[in-house]
């Protein structure tokens, strides 16, 4: 026994060493090694042929950008000019602050803002607006800065503080103040993601400064130009060394306008303090010489970016400030309609030069008593004197005549009912009523008693202030009616649109307004010595005076007043619509057009000697910020920036006639 245990001890120590000194074991731990050495080996060859070959492009660039930094060199807009070549908009130098996302750190955000005087949700939302953009791609944080903002990001900028953010030189817009001919020039502003899913605005890309209104919308590819890059190359700490390349912008085109600045002063302050419109142009091109719309709005808000407090303020305001009354306001006409029903009349035969009406201060139509202005009436009316008094009952009796779709048809000839065509976004059409617009719209048919009230520019009729200028203008000049325009060279203007009309009876009507002015009519505010002024006045229900009668909205609401007027009678020059919002009589609206034709005169016999420097309106006279605030004051006789010119003759006093209620 005891050997056996011994032999078996032995053989056991013996099976020991043998076992480690095996061969074959260490094979196997030199074949383990040997593989995981190769799969190393394969893994950074993949790794470097992917990086070195088939991903060299992406790293490449990654490095050049690490070394060479790119910084927009954003290209100034093109300016805007009034005919004469004065400037109405400018641009003027400027800072903005840029952050590059590539080392942006989340944790400076907070700080950036408070130093900016940026609202820090604002901030992280509009980097959350950018971010799939690419990250090289810098965005624009601040604009015009101001000296302290100035001073904070110079003090901050360097690589140990807050690297991203970068200064660029920009040019910001520069618009008049107190709103001048804010509705014509527009306004720019960043586009949107709205926007920017449409097609006009498919080719531009987040952060892009765009037109977003008027003009400057209208001709945006015009008025915009190419941007440019400045490349520098930075060490490894992110600071500039050396610029390396520059490609220089491209600045947009000019704009010049039919826009005269000093028609367009007269016109501003003559609807200072009111709610209405003024449009004069010149019937026989079509050109507009001045548009305003009141109230207005300051487009310099909007130069940058506005904020939320402020677009929020201009939204609620109940004057509805951005409403472009001249293009956009869409109310009943009043009696400026006459002219058209008194042509419409003598071209179908409706009436002629024998037909009289007597006024008796009212007439029945179909069971229902229609009123004229005048309570004891007019007696004896005909043709020659229907406008100059602006009798509601020959006019009940004309369009009684007529009847609603012969009275359509001239009034779509004269233009109203459809849009003019001028180059402005978002013009209103305006209702011309007929048989088929009543049944389209209402699914009813038209009344013969609904005709009376449209006989004077009532019941469903509504215009706007352009289409009124353009549809009197067109009489005015024989049946030419001309495209209205804002630019001298405007795009696909097309040929002026003529009807063939009757001149005798065109010239009836013209001097049915002559002596509307000059006869003793109701538009005799708008008189202007040794000048053959013709015109109309309108006076517009906004509802039933009966109705209103005595009511709190009755108070409230005031008729709309109306004046339309040309001159002189034969070959017109000019042609200006004023509409006074709660003015309540067109007699009211009478002496705005009077000024506005008066300037354009005086300017004119101005001209017939030199023209010297000094009488030109200087820039900063209608331009925000170029010199200490200055205001245009414009009083009888005198124009901005030009001599004071005669007083016009006193005018004999007499009872003036209220047109109709």
């Amino acid at each position: 026994m005891f050997n056996l245990f011994a032999v078996d001890s032995t053989q056991q120590r013996r099976s020991g060493p043998v076992l480690r000194d095996d061969p074959k074991f260490a094979v196997g731990k030199i074949g383990v090694f040997q593989y995981l050495t190769v799969g190393v080996f394969l893994f950074l060859t993949t790794g470097f042929w992917q990086l070195q070959v088939q991903t060299h492009d992406v790293y490449s660039e990654a490095a050049e950008r690490n070394r060479i930094k790119a910084l927009p060199v954003l290209a100034p807009r093109g300016k805007i000019l009034d005919r004469d070549g004065r400037v109405v908009v400018d641009n003027h130098s400027s800072f903005s602050l840029i952050l590059s996302r590539e080392n942006l750190k989340p944790e400076h955000l907070k700080p950036i803002a408070d130093g900016l005087n940026l609202d820090y949700d604002d901030l992280v939302a509009r980097l959350r607006k950018f971010r799939n953009r690419p990250t090289y791609e810098p965005i624009i944080i601040k604009e015009e800065l101001t000296p302290g903002e100035l001073a904070f990001v110079e003090a901050h900028r360097d690589p140990e503080t807050f690297p991203e953010m970068e200064l660029i030189h920009a040019q910001r817009r520069l618009y008049p103040r107190d709103g001048f001919a804010a509705h014509v020039i527009g306004y720019v502003g960043e586009v949107s993601e709205v926007e920017l899913n449409s097609i006009e605005f498919a080719k531009y890309e987040p952060g892009d400064v765009i037109g977003k209104y008027g003009l400057e919308r209208e001709y945006n590819d015009t008025l915009m130009g190419i941007d440019g890059q400045r490349q520098v190359m930075v060490d490894n700490r992110g600071r500039e060394r050396e610029v390396i390349g520059l490609k220089d912008a491209v600045p947009g085109k000019n704009l010049q306008l039919t826009i005269d600045l000093d028609l367009q002063a007269v016109a501003e302050l003559a609807m200072e303090g009111r709610r209405g419109a003024v449009v004069a142009l010149d019937p026989r091109n079509g050109e507009v010489l001045a548009m305003v719309s009141r109230p207005s709005y300051d487009p310099n808000r909007f130069a940058g970016r506005i904020r939320s407090a402020d677009w929020q303020q201009i939204l609620l305001n109940p004057d509805k400030p951005m409403i472009n009354r001249a293009i956009q306001a869409q109310l009943a006409p009043g009696s400026t309609f006459k002219p058209i029903m008194l042509l419409a009349g003598l071209e179908t035969g409706a009436v002629d030069d024998s037909f009289r009406v007597f006024c008796g201060g009212g007439a029945s139509f179909y069971g229902r008593y229609f009123r004229c202005h005048q309570k004891g009436g007019h007696g004896n009316v005909d043709v020659s004197r229907a406008l100059a008094v602006s009798c509601d009952v020959f006019f009940y009796n004309v369009g009684n005549r007529l009847g609603i779709d012969r009275i359509a048809q001239y009034a779509e000839l004269a233009g109203f009912g459809g849009k003019t065509g001028i180059d402005l976004p978002h013009e209103a059409e305006g209702v011309v009523p007929s048989t088929k617009w009543k049944i389209r719209n209402f699914r009813e048919k038209w009344y013969a008693g609904e005709t009376i009230s449209v006989s004077i520019g009532q019941g469903a009729l509504t215009v706007t202030p352009l289409q009124l200028a353009v549809a009197i203008g067109g009489i005015a000049t024989g049946g030419v009616w001309q495209k209205p325009h804002l630019v001298r060279e405007p795009r696909g203007i097309g040929p002026a649109r003529k009807a063939d009309v009757n001149l005798d009876n065109v010239l009836k009507v013209i001097n049915g307004m002559y002596a509307v002015v000059n006869l003793g009519g109701t538009g005799v505010r708008a008189r202007i010595p040794n000048l053959e002024v013709c015109g109309k006045t309108g006076t517009a229900q906004l509802a039933s005076n009966e109705v209103l009668k005595g009511t709190a909205l009755g108070r409230k609401l005031k008729d709309n007043a109306w004046f339309v007027g040309f001159a002189p009678r034969s070959n017109p020059e000019i042609v200006v619509v004023a509409l006074f919002e709660g003015g309540e009589h067109g007699n009211l609206a009478a002496p705005i057009v009077r000024d506005v034709i008066k300037a354009h005169f005086d300017k004119k016999g101005r001209r017939r000697t030199p023209l010297l420097a000094s009488n030109l309106v200087a820039p900063a006279a209608f331009t925000a910020g170029l010199n200490a605030p200055r205001r245009v004051e414009y009083v009888e006789g005198r124009l901005p920036g030009g001599p004071a010119q005669p007083a016009p003759e006193p005018q004999p006093a007499r009872a003036l006639e209220k047109d109709e209620p």
